[in-house]
């Protein structure tokens, strides 16, 4: 979604940066540089996962972590001229004013088990949606779904993770998604939600002979190579797929990274993505 919105703002004449707070980042300076919008000046162990990503994806769009989101912003518009800040995942962080909320829930547990955090995922009660100008509903076309309208200016969409092409690791060769069809596949994933890249890859022919799950954001070691390498010679997988996620964090394992492919996504926005963007550009206007 960040990357999404970063791109389409860039289109339309905007000078977007992206505000994130770094998760599992090892830097941790108030003001971190992922990108300046020429060049990914920092690796996923130092900034994150999810920031190298974006930044990579979002080409001429600065990408910058640090805790405090003022500060971080206040950077972004004095060096590098932005006139607007995409904050990735913010919705909690009150401090800075936004022209725009929009939330993202997953269909299948919206809520969770109902609990805020300790006792549950929520990091605040459900009725705070009231706040969110846009809820975006994401997980399969065929799944249903129990989130329902907020109030009068909340507007709801369905989002659908769409693979759109293959890439081989190392060399960053581009595939079709037609190269998967009918081939054995061991893949694996360090996602918050694995099943989904599973249902992926069955989505576009691939035929699932091994799945490795590991923790979200996971860091990976030499032992977990070794490992996806066993269960691979041990099965008749003709390729070994990942996540666009995961190839960022194996870039200390060229040699692996070299004989794997990365399955690449976008968001799709239903019923229309035309008026979703509508929406957002209209409210910027305003």
């Amino acid at each position: 979604m960040v990357i999404m919105l970063a791109n389409l703002l860039k289109e339309k004449g905007y000078k977007p940066a992206v505000l994130s707070r770094g998760y599992r980042g090892k830097k941790k300076t108030p003001v971190n540089i992922v990108s300046n919008g020429e060049k990914v000046l920092m690796t996923s162990a130092e900034a994150g996962d999810e920031p190298v990503l974006i930044a990579k994806s979002a080409s001429d769009v600065p990408v910058i972590t640090g805790k405090n989101r003022c500060r971080t912003g206040t950077f972004a518009i004095e060096h590098f001229g932005a006139d607007i800040l995409i904050l990735d995942d913010a919705f909690q962080h009150r401090s800075i004013f936004r022209d725009i909320d929009i939330v993202l829930l997953d269909k299948t547990r919206p809520f969770g088990n109902g609990f805020v955090i300790p006792r549950g995922e929520l990091r605040e009660p459900g009725n705070a949606l009231g706040r969110a100008d846009i809820i975006v509903k994401t997980g399969g076309r065929d799944q249903g779904s129990g989130i329902r309208g907020q109030g009068s200016g909340t507007h709801i969409f369905e989002g659908y993770r769409k693979p759109v092409t293959l890439l081989r690791g190392r060399a960053g060769d581009v595939f079709p998604l037609d190269y998967l069809h009918g081939k054995k596949v061991c893949a694996f994933a360090g996602i918050a939600r694995p099943d989904s890249f599973k249902k992926t890859i069955a989505s576009v022919g691939g035929e699932m002979e091994a799945f490795l799950s590991f923790p979200d954001h996971h860091v990976y070691t030499e032992g977990d190579i070794d490992r996806i390498r066993t269960v691979v010679s041990k099965s008749s997988s003709q390729i070994i797929l990942t996540t666009e996620k995961d190839g960022i964090k194996l870039i200390d394992f060229p040699d692996f990274l070299r004989d794997i492919y990365l399955l690449r996504i976008e968001m799709e926005i239903l019923p229309s993505q035309k008026e979703f963007e509508s929406i957002i550009l209209e409210k910027l206007t305003a």
